[in-house]
């Protein structure tokens, strides 16, 4: 009775070794599969904000843009507004001068 008894207690160890490697593979597999949707989701949660991002750079880059266009429509207008004034400047000048001469021919 003692070789059966012994052989009962290896099956039963057997066994119960066999319960915990296939809990723990089963275990293992779960995880694994966590993990891997973890991956998944961090990766698509990283792919959205770079996509964010990009879109917020390009809005950044479109604002820039703008403000440049204006900025140079602006600096475009007043050279001409500049100009224009520095033509009237020498206008005047000269009919200053002119009203000048007109009183010194008057005066003499």
């Amino acid at each position: 009775m003692g070789r059966a008894q012994r052989r009962h207690i290896f099956i039963a160890l057997g066994f119960l070794l066999l319960v915990g490697i296939a809990i723990h593979l089963r275990l293992w597999a779960i995880h694994r599969r966590i993990s891997s949707n973890d991956s998944q989701l961090l990766r698509q949660q990283f792919d959205l904000a770079n996509r964010e991002a990009m879109d917020e750079s390009a809005e950044w880059r479109r604002r820039f843009d703008l403000e440049f266009d204006k900025a140079a429509k602006c600096s475009t207008e007043l050279e001409q507004e500049n100009v224009d004034l520095l033509e009237r400047v020498e206008s005047l000048k000269q009919e200053l001068e002119s009203e000048k001469l007109k009183c010194s021919l008057h005066n003499m």
